[in-house]
């Protein structure tokens, strides 16, 4: 039964450990057959805006959303004001998520103080305190500087998790991403820091990740649903359309879909990052960077990946659960009979359905995904025993 429940089980199954979850008042339920159970997933790659910005979103909305797209855990990243480079800024954060986060949030430390490039955070006194470090949202230009932030993450037993984007080259070109890093892996193998690459997007990226890997590297990378599920051919002139790094070529996409099947990948992360919509309403060229993704992901992935003969559903949740868990030491598996508190979701696989951005509880309504049929609707989101996400029911 415990290996079965991993990869979804229908709610006959296992209905007296979701009874006995569900057992507080006020946390009714409408039981059907036709639902399935799933562990919670785990995000290693959000934007929850606070503190700093909370007009585009809040960690409440954002873990609101989270918790309606099945997720219980998320990496937060730190492009925030004050940017957690210490522990007194990172405790601004940490007092918002204790009161207002309704699932598991794990921020990451900034490598560089202000993820300005120029001086090491304080990693020895955050380390204990975060997932990991990141400059997300920009990349580290001094090779010295990010060879010494890696020694000293790695002292600190915690990981790089790298933003890749060699400001030399052009945003929207190939080698901003794999030229840097090219130039990390090479860190990685004279440091020995555990090393987690953001959002790959080019075949580049996948054949230097292959080569480190082979070599013995301890290299991990994520990439999103937008990668894998779009190419450059479908852009429009529209700020939905805009995210770094940007969607590249058919010929990308399928490199990243055969990464998935052969394990080059470890994970999916969303990118969560959600902007007001004036800053996504000034067409592709003027709009922010930057799309919404914790309530579509899973529905885009199991429609177009799993329902179309792409992916297997046992790989898709080890992507979403096992292998992010594993690598940053957070999120639980599927209960069994006797855990006293399980986390997990509860999902209708079976109504197809319209994504609705208006409908979003983000604050953020920027997707690629609007109006695309999709089916895989959560209806339920337990966390240690508690309803964090419930779906009105007609």
């Amino acid at each position: 039964m415990r290996e079965k429940i991993k990869t979804g089980v229908t709610i006959a199954e296992v209905r007296g450990t979701i009874r006995e979850a569900l057992s507080s008042p006020g946390a009714g339920f409408n039981f059907s057959d036709r639902y399935t159970i799933l562990p919670g997933f785990s995000d290693v790659h959000v934007h929850l805006r606070e503190p700093g910005f909370f007009y585009k979103e809040t960690i409440r909305t954002g873990t609101l959303a989270a918790a309606a797209g099945g997720f219980t855990h998320v990496l937060t990243m730190p492009n925030l004001d004050p940017v957690p480079d210490s522990p007194a800024h990172l405790k601004v954060q940490t007092d918002i998520i204790r009161t207002d986060a309704c699932i598991g949030v794990h921020p990451l430390g900034s490598l560089t103080c202000g993820e300005q490039g120029r001086r090491v955070s304080d990693i020895e006194g955050l380390a204990p305190h975060v997932a990991g470090f990141s400059d997300d949202g920009v990349g580290v230009m001094d090779d010295g500087l990010m060879k010494e932030a890696m020694m000293r993450v790695k002292a600190a037993g915690s990981i790089t998790v790298a933003h890749c984007e060699d400001t030399r080259y052009p945003r929207e070109s190939r080698e901003a991403e794999f030229k840097q890093l090219d130039r990390d892996l090479d860190l990685v193998a004279q440091t020995g820091c555990p090393y987690h690459m953001c959002h790959v997007s080019t075949l580049e990226s996948l054949a230097l990740i292959r080569q480190a890997k082979r070599a013995g590297l301890d290299v991990s990378c994520e990439t999103a649903p937008h990668y894998l599920t779009l190419s450059d051919q479908e852009i429009r002139d529209d700020g939905r359309f805009k995210m770094n790094p940007p969607i590249k070529t058919p010929a990308d996409k399928e490199a990243l879909l055969e990464a998935l099947a052969d394990g080059t990948i470890d994970m999916i992360a969303t990118d969560h990052a959600p902007h007001s919509r004036e800053e996504k309403s000034k067409g592709f060229a003027g709009s922010a960077y930057g799309i919404v993704g914790l309530e579509t992901a899973f529905p885009v992935l199991y429609t177009k990946l799993v329902k179309e003969g792409i992916l297997p559903m046992e790989h898709l949740i080890k992507l979403l659960t096992e292998h992010p868990n594993r690598r940053f030491r957070i999120g639980s598996t599927m209960p069994d009979e006797n855990d006293p508190a399980p986390t997990f979701t509860v999902w209708d696989l079976e109504t197809t359905y319209e994504i609705d951005p208006a409908a979003f509880l983000s604050k953020g309504r920027s997707t690629p995904f609007a109006g695309w049929q999709v089916q895989g609707r959560c209806m339920l989101t337990v966390m240690d025993g508690k309803v964090v996400y419930r779906r009105e029911q007609k």
